[in-house]
């Protein structure tokens, strides 16, 4: 009797059992049919999930996107935060189509909004892009900021020579030189004053530069504790607004440090032209003129005018260019800046346009002194910065082996020079949310 009864509860339970694996087995049938009243876990997963996605995507896309700039053209991280959004949307779409498909109606209309709304995303950068190209104002004239012996003079010489945008007179201009022989392009009075801002701060372009405050400056020169009497005749020429200086062009490499100063002077905001050079190029030449400057001295001035022309200029209206494309295609590289200064920053047209006659004549690829191929050693290594594809060669130093800490200080230089060297190329220094080395 025990062991029929033992038997019966067993055959109950069972049979209880499968009455409740087969309910279930009907209730997810009809959930996948949409009869079903009761939500299976999976749908109820799917759906706060799916009303989470949406926020956060229209959380980081939407209301975490920054204005774009219409008159600089800066929109980085709203770029960003595209580039971001649609990772997400991406991946998102990948999961969805390893859901089965019971589950994929469920989840379908939440990823389809979030689609939607980074479309639309990219039609609002599309529209800020566009309206980027019409300026709202027009400027006098631009300066040209980069580094010393970035081929500034060069670039400078092909804007004056074969586009006429106006410098001053030739009494007015720093004369050629024999480590210059096409001429600097620069004038003599701002080049005195800006020497004068920077020793009133215990500055000179070759040290302490990284100190300079422009608002010191300002207050030094409101205080009458600076001399103005270079700047006031280079001052004259920026806000002359006559036929014989409009468009004009300023060059001088401590404008990378000054231009702060200026721009609370001139009367017409200016846009600017930034160039540069490989970081290895720029400090052997400056070891070349100067003998007791050393490398690791050259690639950090390097990191800082590049740095702070970057960081000064923010704000304007900016043309980008390199040594590198100068000279590899030189009529194309200075049409397409004197374009972009028209149609970008509102500079007016130049005089006249250059041909290839003027760059026959002008540039002379000999007189590029020190010119090292950045890609000599077999042996590379990757940056840090965000591309991948980005590479810097092994630096071999010509240091005596014995003095390592001189050693690993160059070396130290050239990885930060090199990476911001990379990220310029790529676009991402120009993000005002760029990460700069520390240089202490």
């Amino acid at each position: 009797n025990k062991n029929r009864k033992k038997k019966t509860n067993a055959m109950l339970a069972f049979t209880k059992e499968q009455k409740s694996s087969s309910l279930g087995r009907r209730r997810v049938g009809d959930a996948s049919n949409g009869n079903s009243k009761t939500a299976s876990p999976w749908n109820v997963i799917l759906l706060c999930g799916s009303f989470i996605l949406f926020g956060f995507v229209y959380g980081v896309v939407v209301l975490g996107g920054k204005r774009f700039d219409v008159e600089t053209g800066r929109g980085g991280k709203l770029r960003n935060r595209i580039a971001r959004g649609k990772h997400i949307v991406d991946s998102l779409s990948h999961l969805k189509l390893k859901l089965p498909k019971a589950k994929e109606a469920v989840a379908g209309a939440a990823f389809s909004a979030a689609q939607s709304e980074f479309d639309r995303m990219l039609i609002i950068e599309e529209e800020a892009s566009r309206r980027a190209l019409a300026p709202s104002k027009p400027r006098a004239g631009f300066v040209v900021l980069g580094m010393h012996r970035s081929g500034t003079s060069m670039l400078s010489g092909l804007l004056v020579t074969g586009m006429g945008y106006h410098v001053g007179d030739a009494n007015d201009l720093i004369a050629p030189h024999f480590d210059n022989e096409k001429g600097f392009f620069e004038r003599i009075d701002v080049v005195l004053q800006n020497d004068e801002f920077m020793a009133k701060q215990k500055i000179g372009w070759d040290r302490n530069v990284i100190n300079y405050d422009y608002n010191l400056a300002l207050k030094q020169l409101a205080e009458n504790k600076v001399g103005f009497q270079h700047g006031t005749k280079g001052l004259a020429f920026f806000n002359a607004n006559t036929d014989d200086t409009i468009p004009w062009l300023h060059k001088d490499p401590r404008m990378c440090i000054t231009l702060r100063t200026w721009l609370q002077l001139i009367n017409t905001e200016p846009a600017v032209v930034f160039t540069y050079r490989h970081p290895l190029e720029v400090a052997n030449s400056l070891h070349k003129r100067a003998s007791d400057m050393s490398i690791s001295q050259g690639l950090r001035l390097w990191i800082v005018y590049n740095m702070r022309a970057i960081q000064n200029s923010s704000d304007l209206c900016r043309v980008y260019s390199s040594n590198e494309a100068v000279l590899e295609n030189t009529l194309f590289e200075i049409q397409r800046i004197s374009y972009e200064l028209t149609t970008k920053c509102a500079v007016p047209e130049p005089p006249r346009q250059i041909t290839q006659s003027n760059v026959d004549m002008f540039v002379d690829t000999t007189l590029q002194h020190n010119k090292k191929a950045a890609n000599t050693n077999d042996e590379r290594r990757k940056t840090t910065a965000e591309k991948a594809d980005c590479v810097i060669p092994e630096y071999q130093s010509k240091l005596d082996p014995d003095d390592q800490f001189a050693r690993d200080l160059e070396k130290t230089l050239y990885l930060k020079a090199m990476k911001i060297y990379c990220d310029m190329k790529h676009g991402f220094a120009y993000d005002d949310t760029y990460e700069w080395p520390n240089l202490d």
